[in-house]
């Protein structure tokens, strides 16, 4: 099985901190897939820059359907998290 290195938002500094208040402020915590991309916090930086666009950028999908899209897609790749 593969074990990835995550750091934990106690341990965390300069930008990789700045990501996980942002994560804390989005969502209460800091959820596992966050922490997977935190040994690169500009790769995790733009991940949510993405996330963000896809989500609540402009698209003719509503919020609702975009949720239920991407939970679908999810579901069908076995990614419960």
């Amino acid at each position: 099985m593969a074990h990835l290195r995550l750091i934990d938002p106690d341990d965390a500094g300069g930008p990789l901190a700045e990501e996980y208040e942002a994560a804390i402020g989005r969502a209460g915590k800091v959820f596992n897939i966050v922490r997977s991309m935190s040994l690169g916090p500009e790769v995790l930086h733009a991940s949510m820059e993405l996330y963000k666009a896809i989500m609540f950028g402009p698209s003719p999908l509503s919020r609702q359907e975009r949720e239920l899209l991407a939970t679908v897609v999810s579901a069908e790749n076995e990614c419960y998290y």
